[in-house]
């Protein structure tokens, strides 16, 4: 018998990827047992759908942490481990023209967030967070706390697009707006910038002339249900190899990149 990965999932709204995760585990298609769902926003039905399957589930109210900083800062309640220049070096959200403001409420409102999540994350034990639809950038505080090795990373995400285009949150609707003849979906591991991480695999598929960008996001969304299990079981199969790349330049010049290498399977 496989011995099966726990895998916890972060959502914001409907939760379609994570009812595609969640009947691939019941067809034992993956070797992996969901051990949690969260969110950010207790209205999400996709904890409505963790409830269905007796997964449990919980939620961290963003909205109403961010309404209380603002209403008074010098109350947030910051977690004791709270580095706020580590996570500004480390991050690669914002540029050096942002504004303070903006990134300071971003960063210590995100920490206070991340800090209740991975408080009630605490409570069960796992090898890999998957993110179905969960709509906040994760700061370096989060990410250090879930990755003990950032050449293993264990935090995977699934993007609207085909990465490195169209990173945020409009994937499909920036790939149809552009004009683009063919759009996609990408699965990466989770990294300090914004859908910047490891690509583990991508897939695509043509956009026609007539498309509407519901049928877009259709198509999309068909390739995301079959593309994100497959990923998830590769991980459990310990098939996912982060490399860094040393690539030479014009004029002398090396570049490093991170590739995901996918390791053969295991015959038996």
């Amino acid at each position: 018998m496989k011995k099966k990965i726990k895998v916890g999932v972060l959502v914001s709204g409907g939760g379609s990827n994570l009812q595609a995760i969640i009947d691939a585990v019941e067809r034992q298609e993956i070797d992996a047992e969901i051990a949690f769902v969260g969110s950010d926003n207790p209205g999400a039905f996709g904890l409505e759908r963790a409830k269905l399957h007796n997964i449990p589930a919980f939620a961290v109210d963003y909205r109403e942490i961010l309404r209380q900083f603002k209403q008074d800062p010098l109350k947030a309640a910051l977690p004791d481990d709270f580095n706020h220049n580590d996570i500004l070096a480390k991050q690669s959200l914002f540029r050096g023209n942002a504004d303070p403001v903006r990134v300071d409420t971003f960063i210590k409102t995100r920490a206070i967030g991340e800090a209740r999540l991975l408080q009630n994350m605490d409570r069960y034990s796992f090898d890999l967070l998957v993110l179905a639809g969960f709509m906040r950038n994760l700061t370096p505080y989060f990410i250090d706390h879930v990755n003990a090795d950032r050449m293993s990373p264990r935090i995977m995400n699934i993007h609207p697009a085909l990465l490195p285009a169209f990173a945020g949150t409009d994937g499909y609707g920036d790939t149809f707006r552009y004009g683009c003849k063919i759009a996609g979906c990408t699965v990466h591991f989770i990294d300090y910038g914004e859908d910047s991480g490891p690509i583990i695999a991508q897939r695509a598929f043509a956009i026609g002339d007539d498309d509407t960008l519901d049928a877009v996001k259709k198509k999309g969304l068909d390739l995301e249900w079959r593309v994100y299990p497959q990923c998830i079981q590769m991980f459990a199969e310990n098939r996912l190899q982060v490399l860094k790349k040393t690539i030479e330049l014009p004029g002398g010049k090396t570049a490093e990149r991170k590739i995901v290498k996918i390791l053969p399977a295991m015959n038996g």
